[in-house]
């Protein structure tokens, strides 16, 4: 069943210091914000909307312990049981010999894993239609779109956006997809 679709207003952005101004003082007039939009990752955004810390983080560290532990184990395994050889009085278990496949199977199965992680807690998968709230929010557009609850001032959201020189100021809701308008301009 899908989800019933949030009423949302947008303020459209072309700079990134204005819409990390602008999230700011959204944020500290109280807005929730429903997402704030990206043609990249801009620091100190997540900051900006409260966003706790990410989870990601861990599947990273997690995963990677797991590769660290898959390689000196089977390293361990195969050097000091199943074929133990003496060869010039090498120890049985030289970690030095260890380290580089070690550190590559730690960054492989990390950075793997990561991937996976994000693509799963983002819910992204292939053949995902994309929701655009305004067309160029994939290509050079900042896009902030605020919750409308009970409780939602217009106003205030305009007075804010307007002050952080706001492009396009939009009521939206959560299902509009800015990808189904027809193209405009062009040669005909």
């Amino acid at each position: 069943m899908p989800k019933p679709p949030v009423p949302l207003f947008c303020g459209v952005f072309s700079d990134e210091d204005d819409t990390l101004e602008a999230t700011k003082a959204c944020r500290e007039a109280g807005f929730e914000f429903y997402d704030v939009y990206a043609p990249y990752a801009v620091h100190g955004l997540d900051r900006a909307m409260g966003l706790p810390f990410s989870k990601v983080t861990w599947v990273t560290f997690c995963f990677g312990a797991l590769g660290m532990t898959i390689a000196l184990s089977g390293m361990t395994y195969a050097s000091w049981w199943d074929w133990p050889l003496n060869v010039g009085g090498k120890e049985a278990l030289p970690f030095p010999a260890f380290v580089p496949i070690t550190f590559e199977l730690t960054v492989l199965i990390g950075g793997v894993c990561t991937m996976l992680g994000m693509f799963a807690m983002c819910l992204l998968f292939p053949g995902k239609k994309a929701l655009l709230l305004h067309k160029g929010q994939t290509d050079d557009k900042f896009v902030i779109a605020l919750k409308k609850g009970e409780n939602f001032n217009e106003q205030k959201a305009r007075e804010i956006f307007t002050r952080h020189h706001a492009e396009e100021m939009h009521h939206r809701d959560s299902h509009y997809n800015a990808a189904d308008e027809p193209a405009t301009g062009g040669a005909a």
